[in-house]
Protein backbone atom coordinates (compact mmCIF):
# COMPACT_ATOMS: atom_id res chain seq x y z
CA UNK A 1 0.00 0.00 0.00
CA UNK A 2 2.89 2.38 0.74
CA UNK A 3 4.36 1.92 -2.72
CA UNK A 4 0.93 2.28 -4.32
CA UNK A 5 0.27 5.60 -2.61
CA UNK A 6 3.73 6.98 -3.49
CA UNK A 7 3.37 5.98 -7.15
CA UNK A 8 -0.10 7.51 -7.36
CA UNK A 9 1.18 10.76 -5.87
CA UNK A 10 4.04 10.88 -8.39
CA UNK A 11 1.60 10.35 -11.24
CA UNK A 12 -0.71 13.08 -9.94
CA UNK A 13 1.88 15.72 -8.99
CA UNK A 14 5.02 14.66 -10.89
CA UNK A 15 7.16 14.46 -7.74
CA UNK A 16 7.52 12.59 -4.45
CA UNK A 17 5.22 13.51 -1.55
CA UNK A 18 6.57 15.48 1.40
CA UNK A 19 4.94 13.15 3.93
CA UNK A 20 3.02 9.90 4.16
CA UNK A 21 0.58 9.29 7.00
CA UNK A 22 -0.90 5.93 7.97
CA UNK A 23 -3.65 5.05 10.42
CA UNK A 24 -4.92 1.52 11.09
CA UNK A 25 -8.37 0.04 11.34
CA UNK A 26 -9.30 -1.94 14.41
CA UNK A 27 -11.10 -5.02 15.58
CA UNK A 28 -12.86 -4.97 18.92
CA UNK A 29 -12.08 -8.08 20.96
CA UNK A 30 -14.83 -7.39 23.49
CA UNK A 31 -16.86 -4.43 24.72
CA UNK A 32 -19.54 -3.62 22.13
CA UNK A 33 -21.86 -0.59 22.34
CA UNK A 34 -20.33 0.32 25.68
CA UNK A 35 -18.20 3.23 24.48
CA UNK A 36 -21.01 5.75 24.07
CA UNK A 37 -22.28 4.65 27.49
CA UNK A 38 -19.03 5.78 29.21
CA UNK A 39 -18.01 2.15 29.60
CA UNK A 40 -15.00 -0.06 28.87
CA UNK A 41 -13.78 -1.48 25.56
CA UNK A 42 -10.88 -3.71 24.51
CA UNK A 43 -10.02 -3.18 20.83
CA UNK A 44 -6.77 -3.75 18.97
CA UNK A 45 -5.35 -2.18 15.83
CA UNK A 46 -5.12 -4.38 12.74
CA UNK A 47 -2.67 -4.63 9.88
CA UNK A 48 -5.06 -2.86 7.48
CA UNK A 49 -4.93 0.91 7.21
CA UNK A 50 -5.60 4.15 5.36
CA UNK A 51 -2.61 5.93 3.83
CA UNK A 52 -2.32 9.58 2.77
CA UNK A 53 0.53 10.99 0.66
CA UNK A 54 0.68 14.79 0.68
CA UNK A 55 2.59 18.00 0.19
CA UNK A 56 1.91 21.55 1.45
CA UNK A 57 0.26 24.26 -0.62
CA UNK A 58 0.83 27.99 -0.44
CA UNK A 59 -2.85 28.81 0.00
CA UNK A 60 -5.78 27.61 2.10
CA UNK A 61 -7.00 25.08 -0.45
CA UNK A 62 -7.30 21.36 0.17
CA UNK A 63 -7.07 19.08 -2.85
CA UNK A 64 -7.26 15.34 -2.27
CA UNK A 65 -7.89 12.40 -4.55
CA UNK A 66 -9.41 9.10 -3.44
CA UNK A 67 -7.67 6.28 -5.27
CA UNK A 68 -10.31 3.81 -4.13
CA UNK A 69 -13.17 5.87 -5.57
CA UNK A 70 -11.20 7.53 -8.39
CA UNK A 71 -12.76 10.82 -7.32
CA UNK A 72 -11.32 14.03 -5.97
CA UNK A 73 -12.27 16.91 -3.70
CA UNK A 74 -11.16 20.52 -3.52
CA UNK A 75 -12.31 23.08 -0.97
CA UNK A 76 -11.08 26.18 0.82
CA UNK A 77 -10.37 25.89 4.54
CA UNK A 78 -11.76 29.38 5.04
CA UNK A 79 -15.21 28.54 3.70
CA UNK A 80 -16.81 25.17 3.02
CA UNK A 81 -20.18 23.52 3.50
CA UNK A 82 -21.59 20.12 4.43
CA UNK A 83 -23.14 18.35 1.46
CA UNK A 84 -24.48 15.51 3.63
CA UNK A 85 -23.00 12.30 2.31
CA UNK A 86 -20.02 10.69 0.66
CA UNK A 87 -16.39 10.18 1.58
CA UNK A 88 -15.75 13.87 0.98
CA UNK A 89 -17.54 14.80 4.20
CA UNK A 90 -14.98 12.90 6.28
CA UNK A 91 -12.21 15.14 4.95
CA UNK A 92 -14.22 18.32 5.45
CA UNK A 93 -15.43 17.08 8.83
CA UNK A 94 -11.91 16.59 10.15
CA UNK A 95 -10.90 20.04 8.90
CA UNK A 96 -13.98 21.56 10.53
CA UNK A 97 -13.44 19.80 13.86
CA UNK A 98 -9.77 20.78 14.11
CA UNK A 99 -10.59 24.40 13.30
CA UNK A 100 -13.38 24.31 15.88
CA UNK A 101 -10.65 23.40 18.37
CA UNK A 102 -8.96 26.68 17.48
CA UNK A 103 -6.17 25.13 15.39
CA UNK A 104 -4.78 27.20 12.52
CA UNK A 105 -4.71 24.87 9.51
CA UNK A 106 -2.79 25.29 6.28
CA UNK A 107 -3.62 23.97 2.82
CA UNK A 108 -2.26 20.79 1.28
CA UNK A 109 -2.78 18.41 -1.59
CA UNK A 110 -2.47 14.67 -1.84
CA UNK A 111 -3.92 11.26 -2.51
CA UNK A 112 -5.26 8.58 -0.21
CA UNK A 113 -6.16 4.91 -0.30
CA UNK A 114 -6.97 2.21 2.20
CA UNK A 115 -7.37 -1.52 2.54
CA UNK A 116 -9.62 -1.59 5.61
CA UNK A 117 -12.79 -3.35 4.39
CA UNK A 118 -15.59 -0.77 4.11
CA UNK A 119 -18.72 -1.36 6.18
CA UNK A 120 -17.28 -4.46 7.83
CA UNK A 121 -17.17 -3.10 11.38
CA UNK A 122 -13.38 -2.66 11.26
CA UNK A 123 -13.45 1.13 11.51
CA UNK A 124 -12.40 2.26 8.07
CA UNK A 125 -13.86 5.68 8.92
CA UNK A 126 -11.67 6.24 11.99
CA UNK A 127 -8.60 5.09 10.04
CA UNK A 128 -9.34 7.72 7.41
CA UNK A 129 -10.07 10.42 9.98
CA UNK A 130 -6.84 9.91 11.92
CA UNK A 131 -4.70 9.67 8.79
CA UNK A 132 -6.21 12.99 7.70
CA UNK A 133 -5.73 14.58 11.13
CA UNK A 134 -2.07 13.56 11.04
CA UNK A 135 -1.76 15.19 7.61
CA UNK A 136 -3.36 18.45 8.78
CA UNK A 137 -1.11 18.58 11.85
CA UNK A 138 2.05 17.91 9.85
CA UNK A 139 1.48 20.51 7.17
CA UNK A 140 0.35 23.10 9.73
CA UNK A 141 3.36 22.61 12.02
CA UNK A 142 1.20 21.62 15.01
CA UNK A 143 1.99 19.13 17.80
CA UNK A 144 0.52 15.63 17.54
CA UNK A 145 -1.64 14.95 20.61
CA UNK A 146 -3.22 11.50 20.15
CA UNK A 147 -6.05 11.86 22.68
CA UNK A 148 -6.99 15.33 21.44
CA UNK A 149 -6.89 14.20 17.82
CA UNK A 150 -9.06 11.19 18.60
CA UNK A 151 -11.66 13.44 20.23
CA UNK A 152 -11.60 15.87 17.30
CA UNK A 153 -12.11 13.04 14.82
CA UNK A 154 -14.98 11.67 16.89
CA UNK A 155 -16.51 15.17 16.84
CA UNK A 156 -16.19 15.20 13.05
CA UNK A 157 -17.98 11.88 12.77
CA UNK A 158 -20.70 12.81 15.27
CA UNK A 159 -21.49 16.37 14.28
CA UNK A 160 -20.39 16.67 10.64
CA UNK A 161 -20.89 13.19 9.18
CA UNK A 162 -23.86 12.44 11.43
CA UNK A 163 -22.92 9.13 13.09
CA UNK A 164 -23.22 9.15 16.88
CA UNK A 165 -20.22 6.87 17.40
CA UNK A 166 -18.32 6.58 20.66
CA UNK A 167 -14.63 7.29 21.14
CA UNK A 168 -13.28 3.74 20.84
CA UNK A 169 -12.43 3.63 17.14
CA UNK A 170 -10.57 6.91 17.00
CA UNK A 171 -8.75 6.30 20.28
CA UNK A 172 -7.30 2.92 19.34
CA UNK A 173 -6.36 4.12 15.85
CA UNK A 174 -4.47 7.00 17.46
CA UNK A 175 -2.94 5.19 20.46
CA UNK A 176 -2.62 1.50 19.55
CA UNK A 177 0.65 -0.39 19.98
CA UNK A 178 2.14 -3.47 18.39
CA UNK A 179 1.25 -6.84 19.98
CA UNK A 180 -1.24 -5.23 22.37
CA UNK A 181 -4.92 -4.65 22.79
CA UNK A 182 -5.95 -1.31 24.28
CA UNK A 183 -8.22 -1.12 27.32
CA UNK A 184 -10.05 2.19 27.10
CA UNK A 185 -12.10 3.76 29.87
CA UNK A 186 -14.47 5.74 27.70
CA UNK A 187 -15.39 8.11 30.53
CA UNK A 188 -12.00 9.55 31.46
CA UNK A 189 -10.14 8.23 28.37
CA UNK A 190 -7.50 6.51 30.46
CA UNK A 191 -5.91 3.73 28.44
CA UNK A 192 -3.85 0.67 29.25
CA UNK A 193 -1.93 -1.57 26.89
CA UNK A 194 -2.86 -5.24 27.35
CA UNK A 195 -0.28 -7.64 25.83
CA UNK A 196 -1.75 -10.25 23.51
CA UNK A 197 -1.00 -13.93 24.20
CA UNK A 198 1.67 -15.61 22.09
CA UNK A 199 -0.26 -18.90 22.03
CA UNK A 200 -3.41 -17.64 20.31
CA UNK A 201 -4.42 -15.60 17.28
CA UNK A 202 -7.22 -13.13 16.67
CA UNK A 203 -9.03 -14.04 13.45
CA UNK A 204 -11.49 -11.70 11.73
CA UNK A 205 -14.43 -13.44 10.06
CA UNK A 206 -16.00 -11.21 7.41
CA UNK A 207 -19.50 -12.39 6.60
CA UNK A 208 -19.47 -10.16 3.46
CA UNK A 209 -22.76 -8.66 4.60
CA UNK A 210 -22.69 -4.88 4.93
CA UNK A 211 -24.43 -2.09 6.74
CA UNK A 212 -24.24 1.70 6.80
CA UNK A 213 -24.08 3.22 10.26
CA UNK A 214 -25.79 6.46 9.28
CA UNK A 215 -28.80 4.56 7.95
CA UNK A 216 -28.91 1.81 10.54
CA UNK A 217 -30.46 1.45 13.98
CA UNK A 218 -27.20 2.49 15.64
CA UNK A 219 -28.48 5.94 16.58
CA UNK A 220 -31.69 4.37 17.87
CA UNK A 221 -29.75 2.09 20.22
CA UNK A 222 -27.86 5.06 21.59
CA UNK A 223 -31.12 6.91 22.27
CA UNK A 224 -32.51 3.86 24.07
CA UNK A 225 -29.49 3.72 26.35
CA UNK A 226 -29.79 7.41 27.12
CA UNK A 227 -33.46 6.91 28.01
CA UNK A 228 -32.54 4.28 30.63
CA UNK A 229 -29.80 6.51 32.04
CA UNK A 230 -32.36 9.28 32.40
CA UNK A 231 -34.69 6.88 34.18
CA UNK A 232 -31.97 6.25 36.78
CA UNK A 233 -31.02 9.95 36.83
CA UNK A 234 -27.37 9.23 35.99
CA UNK A 235 -25.04 10.48 33.27
CA UNK A 236 -24.65 7.12 31.53
CA UNK A 237 -25.34 3.39 31.91
CA UNK A 238 -21.79 3.09 33.25
CA UNK A 239 -23.29 4.32 36.55
CA UNK A 240 -25.94 1.60 36.83
CA UNK A 241 -25.21 -1.78 38.41
CA UNK A 242 -26.89 -4.95 37.16
CA UNK A 243 -28.75 -5.51 40.43
CA UNK A 244 -30.09 -1.94 40.26
CA UNK A 245 -31.37 -2.58 36.76
CA UNK A 246 -33.01 -5.83 37.81
CA UNK A 247 -34.72 -4.11 40.76
CA UNK A 248 -36.25 -1.55 38.39
CA UNK A 249 -37.17 -4.04 35.67
CA UNK A 250 -40.92 -3.69 36.21
CA UNK A 251 -40.78 0.10 35.78
CA UNK A 252 -38.90 -0.06 32.49
CA UNK A 253 -40.13 -0.83 29.01
CA UNK A 254 -39.05 -4.46 28.40
CA UNK A 255 -37.07 -3.50 25.29
CA UNK A 256 -35.20 -0.75 27.13
CA UNK A 257 -34.43 -3.21 29.91
CA UNK A 258 -32.87 -5.61 27.43
CA UNK A 259 -30.74 -2.87 25.87
CA UNK A 260 -29.44 -1.73 29.24
CA UNK A 261 -28.84 -5.31 30.40
CA UNK A 262 -26.47 -5.86 27.50
CA UNK A 263 -24.44 -2.70 28.13
CA UNK A 264 -24.11 -3.21 31.87
CA UNK A 265 -23.17 -6.89 31.61
CA UNK A 266 -20.80 -6.18 28.72
CA UNK A 267 -18.86 -3.69 30.82
CA UNK A 268 -18.28 -6.42 33.40
CA UNK A 269 -17.20 -8.85 30.69
CA UNK A 270 -14.53 -6.41 29.49
CA UNK A 271 -13.01 -6.13 32.98
CA UNK A 272 -13.03 -9.92 33.34
CA UNK A 273 -11.51 -10.31 29.87
CA UNK A 274 -8.55 -8.08 30.76
CA UNK A 275 -7.92 -10.22 33.83
CA UNK A 276 -8.15 -13.37 31.71
CA UNK A 277 -5.58 -11.94 29.28
CA UNK A 278 -3.24 -11.10 32.12
CA UNK A 279 -3.58 -14.59 33.60
CA UNK A 280 -3.29 -16.29 30.22
CA UNK A 281 -6.67 -17.94 30.76
CA UNK A 282 -7.86 -18.17 27.18
CA UNK A 283 -10.69 -20.56 28.04
CA UNK A 284 -12.31 -17.93 30.26
CA UNK A 285 -11.69 -15.26 27.63
CA UNK A 286 -13.42 -17.41 25.04
CA UNK A 287 -16.42 -17.95 27.31
CA UNK A 288 -16.70 -14.18 27.76
CA UNK A 289 -16.62 -13.65 23.99
CA UNK A 290 -19.35 -16.25 23.50
CA UNK A 291 -21.49 -14.61 26.20
CA UNK A 292 -20.94 -11.23 24.58
CA UNK A 293 -22.31 -12.49 21.28
CA UNK A 294 -25.38 -14.00 22.90
CA UNK A 295 -26.04 -10.68 24.63
CA UNK A 296 -25.60 -8.67 21.43
CA UNK A 297 -27.93 -11.04 19.61
CA UNK A 298 -30.64 -11.49 22.21
CA UNK A 299 -30.61 -8.31 24.31
CA UNK A 300 -29.17 -5.62 22.05
CA UNK A 301 -30.64 -6.93 18.79
CA UNK A 302 -27.77 -5.96 16.52
CA UNK A 303 -26.87 -9.31 14.99
CA UNK A 304 -28.30 -10.93 11.88
CA UNK A 305 -28.67 -14.46 10.57
CA UNK A 306 -25.39 -14.57 8.65
CA UNK A 307 -23.36 -13.33 11.63
CA UNK A 308 -25.07 -15.82 13.95
CA UNK A 309 -24.25 -18.59 11.47
CA UNK A 310 -20.62 -17.50 11.25
CA UNK A 311 -20.23 -17.33 15.03
CA UNK A 312 -21.92 -20.69 15.59
CA UNK A 313 -19.67 -22.34 13.00
CA UNK A 314 -16.55 -20.79 14.49
CA UNK A 315 -17.38 -21.63 18.08
CA UNK A 316 -17.43 -25.41 17.50
CA UNK A 317 -14.17 -25.63 15.57
CA UNK A 318 -11.13 -27.31 17.20
CA UNK A 319 -8.85 -24.73 18.74
CA UNK A 320 -11.46 -21.96 18.89
CA UNK A 321 -11.74 -20.53 22.40
CA UNK A 322 -14.64 -18.22 21.54
CA UNK A 323 -16.22 -16.01 18.87
CA UNK A 324 -18.55 -13.06 18.71
CA UNK A 325 -19.94 -10.31 16.54
CA UNK A 326 -17.56 -7.33 16.39
CA UNK A 327 -18.34 -3.75 15.48
CA UNK A 328 -21.71 -2.04 15.56
CA UNK A 329 -23.52 -5.03 14.09
CA UNK A 330 -26.29 -5.27 11.50
CA UNK A 331 -23.72 -6.88 9.17
CA UNK A 332 -19.97 -7.04 8.83
CA UNK A 333 -17.61 -9.19 10.85
CA UNK A 334 -17.22 -11.57 13.73
CA UNK A 335 -13.99 -12.11 15.65
CA UNK A 336 -12.58 -15.37 17.01
CA UNK A 337 -9.77 -16.33 19.38
CA UNK A 338 -7.99 -19.38 17.98
CA UNK A 339 -5.09 -21.54 19.15
CA UNK A 340 -2.13 -20.58 16.99
CA UNK A 341 -1.23 -23.97 15.56
CA UNK A 342 -4.80 -24.58 14.40
CA UNK A 343 -5.50 -21.28 12.64
CA UNK A 344 -5.07 -22.58 9.07
CA UNK A 345 -7.44 -25.51 9.57
CA UNK A 346 -9.87 -23.22 11.41
CA UNK A 347 -10.00 -20.77 8.52
CA UNK A 348 -10.51 -23.46 5.89
CA UNK A 349 -13.27 -25.22 7.77
CA UNK A 350 -15.13 -22.05 8.76
CA UNK A 351 -15.02 -20.73 5.19
CA UNK A 352 -16.25 -24.04 3.81
CA UNK A 353 -19.13 -24.41 6.26
CA UNK A 354 -20.22 -20.77 6.03
CA UNK A 355 -20.35 -20.90 2.23
CA UNK A 356 -22.31 -24.14 2.39
CA UNK A 357 -24.75 -22.73 4.96
CA UNK A 358 -25.35 -19.24 3.58
CA UNK A 359 -24.24 -19.32 -0.05
CA UNK A 360 -21.91 -16.38 0.69
CA UNK A 361 -18.15 -16.46 0.23
CA UNK A 362 -16.57 -15.15 3.45
CA UNK A 363 -13.24 -13.38 3.86
CA UNK A 364 -11.05 -14.38 6.78
CA UNK A 365 -8.16 -12.30 8.04
CA UNK A 366 -5.47 -13.02 10.59
CA UNK A 367 -5.31 -9.84 12.66
CA UNK A 368 -1.94 -8.51 13.78
CA UNK A 369 -1.82 -5.47 16.03
CA UNK A 370 0.32 -2.63 14.69
CA UNK A 371 1.34 0.83 15.89
CA UNK A 372 -1.34 3.52 15.85
CA UNK A 373 -1.30 6.59 13.63
CA UNK A 374 2.18 7.31 12.24
CA UNK A 375 3.88 9.40 9.59
CA UNK A 376 6.97 9.26 7.42
CA UNK A 377 8.87 12.17 5.94
CA UNK A 378 10.08 11.48 2.42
Amino acid sequence: MREKIIQAFKEEFDQLPTWITRSPGRVNIIGEHTDYNDGFVLPMTINYATWVALQPRRDSQIFIKSLDKDEDLMFDLKQFTNNKGGWQEYIKGVAWALQEEGLDLLGWEGVFAGNVPIGAGLSSSAALELALARAFVLVSGLPWEPHRMALSCQKAENLWVGVNSGIMDQMVSACGKENCALLIDCRDLNTRQVPLPASAQIVILDTTTRRGLVDSAYNERRAQCEAVAQHFKVDALRDVALDQLQEQADSLDPLLYQRAKHVISENQRVIEAVQAFQEGNLEILGELMNASHASLRDDYGVSREEIDQMVAIAQVQPGCFGARLTGAGFGGCAVALVKKGLVDDFQKQVAREYLSTTGLQPKLYIAKSVPGTTYEKM
